[in-house]
């Protein structure tokens, strides 16, 4: 069978997946990636292990699939969005270690820039927000502290950019290339023009030399190089997208109107919103869902973000009152609410729709009564009220959820998925595969090689595993009401 291969970089790891002809799941590899915390506030990733990750697992799944007979057509890459490596190009020596989305180092960068009136500027143009979670602030962090002084060929990248020219040769000939879902979370792209922006670049203090060559999400980019992976040796690498750009492909949303809902490390909703800059709606971001150059449509996305979910679950595994993340349901549903235990996430600050990075997270009303399990409640309803402030967003813009289609990992919970549907008023569908991350980025990569034939040829092949449908909403209101009360609190 001609297989094509996934390599998703995520924030708390790596994972290479081998899928067939219906994209079905044929193998897969995953390493879990080391969290640095410097300071509060603070989070780091070292971009060596994370290509030192990527060339084990892509090693391990192709040696699997090749022992069985099966023939490897391309490579898609997927990654964490806004996190930012600097490096020179000409020796490979990094500026440091890689700042994460997640960080919070450039707040008060982003609120001088505010006071100072970039806010509509940078708005208007890049369909963002003032905010730490994009990459520009970060960029600028590191060019005032001398990081880039000593450098022949200052570079900056987000991930994709990082494996690209990694895998493709680094100092050896190596692509330095970035698609436009992972350009239009830098806050230096232009919506309009799908170009770097000569008036963002001036304003963050970034050459357009240190910037990557911009290229649609699907299509041959570069070809692996044998001295770095040698199981694939000279495969193209034909398929580029930001992970939640490329859950909204793997969730075959395709069709304006159609939504996604990935509860990962963080909780991200994208709404298919056509081939036109769409309108700016209120606590929400605009980005590009997808470039398939010659192969498709350029089309947008109206995204909401918050920075904590399955982050939140983790947490409470480090904490001790769970012994692992699938324990979570199990917890929750014993108990029938939290016994007034409410739980905010905001350990890096506050994503859409408040956008308040100086939030902090917050488990607030408790009493004797409240037991582990009123907890873990506590942290299944946030999940899900999280995504309702989003949906209430969208719903406020106008645009109208013809469902949500669900994945990740928390997805797998069908209490998440109830509360889910009851508190944004819509029909929940869970994915048959969680890991439309990786299905995304090996659905570009396959119509980059012409795999398969088009856009809706892919949807064709997207299957639901359950459906949830909106129960009585009486009681989860009033939750959620308490709830909004506890985030004014964390600001």
């Amino acid at each position: 069978m001609d297989l094509i291969l996934a390599l998703d970089a995520g924030t708390t790891g790596v994972r290479a997946v081998a899928f067939g002809d219906d994209l079905e799941v044929l193998a897969e590899s995953y390493r879990e990636l080391t969290q640095f915390y410097p300071s509060p506030g603070e989070v780091e990733h070292d971009p060596v292990e994370i290509v030192a990750l990527a060339v084990a697992t892509l090693g391990e799944v192709a040696t699997r699939v090749r022992a069985d007979g099966h023939r490897v057509l391309a490579l898609g890459i997927t990654n964490q969005r806004e996190t930012t490596v600097g490096f020179d190009r000409e020796n490979g020596e990094l500026f440091g270690r890689a700042i994460v989305w997640q960080d919070r180092r450039t707040a008060t960068m982003c609120r001088d820039l505010e006071v100072a009136g970039h806010g509509p500027a940078v708005r208007d143009t890049t369909g963002l927000v003032l905010d730490s979670y994009f990459s520009a602030t970060k960029m600028r962090w590191m060019l005032d502290r001398g990081a880039a002084d000593r450098a022949v060929t200052p570079s900056f990248a987000t991930i994709d950019t990082w494996l690209l020219w990694a895998l493709s040769g680094g100092v050896n000939g190596g692509v330095f290339s970035t698609d436009a879902t992972n350009a239009s979370r830098t806050s230096l792209l232009d919506l309009t023009t799908r170009e770097w922006s000569t008036p963002m670049l001036d304003l963050f203090g970034v050459e357009r030399r240190m910037l990557a060559a911009l290229a649609p999400s699907a299509g041959v980019v570069g070809h692996v190089h044998g001295d770095v992976v040698a199981e694939l040796r000279g495969v193209p690498i034909a398929g580029v997208l930001g992970d939640q750009q490329s859950a909204l492909v793997g969730q075959a949303c395709f069709e304006p109107g159609l939504v996604k809902a990935t509860y990962g490390t963080g909780a991200f909703v994208l709404a298919n919103a056509g081939p036109a800059v769409p309108p700016v709606v209120e606590g929400l971001l605009t980005t590009i869902a997808y470039d398939l150059g010659t192969f498709g449509p350029v089309n947008y996305a109206l995204e909401g973000s918050a920075f904590v979910a399955g982050a939140a679950v983790q947490w409470l595994r480090d904490l001790g009152l769970i012994r692992a993340s699938s324990d979570l349901e199990g917890l929750a549903t014993s108990v029938t609410d939290g016994a007034g235990a409410i739980f905010v996430p905001a350990f890096t600050g506050l994503g859409s729709p408040f956008w308040r990075p100086d939030a902090r997270g917050a488990l607030v009303g408790l009493s004797r009564g409240v037991s582990s399990a009123h907890v873990a409640r506590a942290v299944v309803e946030a999940l899900a009220f999280q995504v309702r402030a989003m949906t209430e967003a969208f719903g406020a813009g106008g645009v109208e959820l013809m469902e949500l289609r669900a994945d990740g990992g928390a997805a797998a919970m069908d209490l998440l998925m109830t509360l889910q549907a009851t508190n944004s008023r819509v029909v929940v569908q869970r994915s048959s595969s969680l890991e439309a991350t990786a299905r995304g980025a090996a659905s570009v990569a396959g119509l980059g090689v012409g795999h398969w034939p088009s856009v809706e040829d892919l949807a064709s092949r997207w299957r639901a595993a359950a459906r949830f449908l909106p129960g009585d909403a009486t009681e989860v209101d009033a939750g959620y009401a308490a709830w909004l009360r506890a985030v004014e609190r964390t600001q």
